[in-house]
């Protein structure tokens, strides 16, 4: 719909798709908040597909930095579209979709052992079948988002899209646990106020 209007009226439309966002004040019913909850209580945590999965998992304030870069920045016309060969990721309409994560998928074990660490405590694990619905791996493809679609997206802005996620490599266990770390504190704040 949003690109039918941007067609049809040629307004500026720019859609952003988040990949698995943690941290303070996240959704409740996403893995890091339901196995924090879990594992602070002693209860046991469901692990999906017994643990085989991959997940781009994005700390907040990585989105916040995205948004940020795109909000002021209206989406123009594709140069490169070819209405004798339309691509989906291209349109003559001033309309983007862009991914934003850390393009770097985790082994869902790896988040879970870091999140044991951060937490100082064991999870008690029960694995279980993948739930119908779930798929096994996201990855979120930022090319479009780094290499600046966005009309006047600065190279100096750029570089920080590609070093996102607090400057720490993503793949390191450093990241996630002080990523997590931050998470932690925010919600035990919460939890025994």
């Amino acid at each position: 719909m949003a690109h039918t209007y941007s067609h049809l009226y040629q307004i500026p439309a720019t859609g952003l798709r988040f990949f698995t966002v943690y941290g303070p004040w996240g959704r409740p019913d996403m893995s890091p908040i339901l196995f924090t909850k879990a594992i602070l209580a002693n209860e046991p945590i469901q692990v999906f597909n017994h643990g085989d999965m991959m997940r781009d998992f994005t700390y907040i304030d990585d989105i916040i930095v995205s948004v940020k870069e795109t909000l002021f920045k209206s989406a123009t016309p594709s140069t490169n579209f070819d209405s004798k060969n339309p691509d989906p990721a291209s349109s003559h309409a001033p309309y983007r979709i862009f991914n934003i994560g850390n393009s770097q998928p985790l082994p869902l074990m790896h988040f879970i052992e870091t999140l044991e660490d951060a937490l100082g405590k064991k999870a008690i694990m029960k694995m279980t079948d993948m739930q119908p619905g779930d798929v096994k791996e996201t990855s979120a493809d930022t090319s479009e988002l780094i290499v600046g679609s966005i009309s006047n997206l600065t190279p100096p802005s750029r570089k920080a899209l590609s070093n996102l996620l607090t400057g720490i490599k993503p793949t390191t266990k450093l990241f996630l646990f002080r990523s997590l770390m931050r998470f932690m504190s925010f919600f035990i704040s919460l939890s025994f106020s």
